[in-house]
């Protein structure tokens, strides 16, 4: 028997299909890698930063337009302020950005193993959209993206898988779809992939997204920005003015200054990752397991014998957390 629809709800309420994040837990001493957390903490200046920041002036609403931050991350690029926007997080650049640019006439081309915030996204502003398979080693192939439509986006390194686009694939299908918007998702772009961000210039239809949640240690602060074009930029402020005009609060954006000028502790945190990435994947090596070539802080992998629901729940007994999806072509990955 099917439940009647809820008349208090508005129309197309049952349409919607909300992101699932990896598991929070309440239990104490586990391994958590389920959801791609840095295990160094942030930057010491940021404490600071965050520390001096706590004072009288949290009675006053913060900088709507996060002018230092815009200023610190435009300086980091060698581009002006005119061309940084800055959300709370990646996810409400993302959402601001599909109202933005990809209500069209044309579908949305976004891979079908990719974040799985996308097709959400979709679904909540009403977009049509053409899922464009992975290749047999699950690859984006953006040749597959030349081809009439509405935008396109896709995250390099891509996630779940951890394999990255180079920056030649990019710029030829720059050149070959100049009439939409194309969004790269810069997520864990810090950890080995190539950024775009020096094609904004050569490219308006560009936009490209980053997060200080891993790379910089900031997940719990909820920080992210997007480089591009001044005319994308103002259209994202247009729809945050017209959703919430102050996203960052004043210690998210003290905090998130301090990080984007500590480059040593930046970039010595990255390598660690890095290393303990690769020493981790030749280990899974050793043991039997398929690992595709990550440029992220994590890693994709699968056991030819093992099914991977059963080494989900073994790990976990184990106190170790992981992530499965249970999708079609990555049900047996972790």
């Amino acid at each position: 028997m099917t439940t009647p629809p809820n008349p208090l709800l508005s129309r197309g309420f049952d349409r919607l299909q909300p992101y699932t994040p990896g598991e929070q837990p309440r239990v104490a001493n586990l391994l958590k890698l389920n959801t791609n957390e840095n295990p160094y903490g942030p930057s010491p200046a940021v404490i600071d930063a965050i520390r001096q920041a706590t004072d009288d002036s949290l009675r006053l609403y913060p900088d709507p337009a996060s002018n230092r931050l815009r200023e610190a991350i435009a300086r980091r690029h060698g581009l002006e302020p005119s061309m940084v926007f800055v959300g709370n997080g990646s996810d409400e650049i993302l959402a601001h950005a599909f109202r933005a640019f990809f209500v069209q006439d044309r579908p949305l081309l976004h891979p079908d193993i990719s974040y799985s915030f996308y097709p959400v996204y979709c679904t909540f502003f009403g977009i049509e959209a053409i899922r464009v398979p992975l290749d047999e080693r699950f690859r984006i192939r953006l040749a597959d993206y030349e081809r009439e439509n509405g935008g396109i986006v896709f995250a390099n390194p891509n996630a779940p898988t951890g394999i990255a686009v180079s920056l030649a694939e990019l710029e030829a299908l720059l050149r070959a779809n100049r009439e939409s918007v194309v969004l790269v998702d810069e997520a864990y772009v810090d950890f080995g992939g190539e950024s775009a961000v020096g094609l904004v210039r050569r490219y308006p239809n560009l936009l490209v997204v980053q997060t200080l949640s891993k790379s910089r240690s900031l997940a719990g602060l909820r920080v992210g920005f997007a480089i591009g074009d001044p005319g994308l930029v103002a259209a994202l402020e247009t729809v945050k003015g017209s959703f919430n005009s102050y996203p960052l609060d004043r210690l998210a954006q003290a905090a998130a200054v301090a990080a984007i000028e500590d480059e040593a502790w930046f970039r010595d945190t990255c390598q660690r990752v890095v290393d303990a990435r690769e020493a981790l994947a030749a280990g899974l090596l050793d043991l039997g397991f398929e690992v595709l070539p990550s440029a992220t802080n994590f890693l994709f992998a699968r056991h030819p014998s093992v099914p991977g629901a059963e080494l989900f729940d073994g790990l976990r007994r184990e106190g170790i957390l992981v992530r499965r999806f249970d999708a079609p072509r990555i049900d047996q990955f972790l």
